[in-house]
């Protein structure tokens, strides 16, 4: 017997919140396991409530949906987030799934598409809403890409000469996250060494200005 996909909603609108938990509850497979108000609780209860598939609102109070969706998935890479917004421009679509999200839903769309959303991802593919498949970017089309917040916080780390070691104890994460954040830095920008990342972020001024937080 398989059981059922368990979903948490992170949403700062409760009556948007208690509106798709009881969408979502009428199924028999899937099970909502909390209904939490913004991304620091879905962070700090991650481990608790083990979720499969976490809807994420995107402009939250405090720990918005693009910050929670990043380390949500370095804690535990096999969890899929599905964007959940208002917001159907290109810009917003792209930027949430170089974040690691797995799909993006507008709020107003139809109860069957959110359910068929989260069997999508589930089934290890993405889901974008209608209207929004323009915003993935085509295979191999590495160069050019913009660095998350995340990579841009390790990037200025390891451009003060921090070993991979430092980096991980000052931002809580393991060796294995910052070395596959290394790469991605690495692939993105079309660097092959660390000397070259410590010159990118000289002449783009990541090193002016350290006031970058992860």
């Amino acid at each position: 017997m398989t059981h059922p996909t368990r979903v948490v909603i992170v949403d700062d609108h409760p009556m948007v919140a208690e509106g798709i938990e009881a969408i979502l509850e009428s199924y028999d497979d899937l099970c909502v396991a909390a209904t939490l108000s913004d991304g620091q609780q879905i962070i700090d209860r991650l481990e608790e409530l083990q979720p499969d598939v976490i809807l994420m609102d995107l402009n939250m109070r405090g720990v918005g949906g693009l910050s929670a969706t990043e380390i949500i998935l370095e804690r535990r890479p096999r969890t899929r987030v599905l964007i959940l917004s208002m917001h159907d421009s290109p810009e917003y679509i792209s930027t949430a799934l170089s974040h690691g999200a797995m799909g993006y839903v507008l709020k107003d769309v139809p109860t069957e598409e959110i359910k068929r959303a989260i069997d999508t991802v589930m089934a290890g593919g993405r889901y974008l809403c209608t209207g929004a498949e323009g915003a993935l970017a085509p295979p191999g089309s590495g160069r050019g890409e913009q660095l998350t917040t995340r990579e841009q916080t390790i990037l200025l780390q390891l451009a003060q000469g921090r070993s991979n070691r430092e980096v991980a104890l000052a931002l809580d994460i393991s060796v294995r996250t910052v070395e596959t954040h290394r790469k991605n830095i690495k692939r993105k920008l079309g660097i092959s060494s660390t000397a070259g990342l410590t010159r990118y972020a000289l002449e783009h001024g990541v090193l002016q200005g350290t006031g970058v937080n992860g």
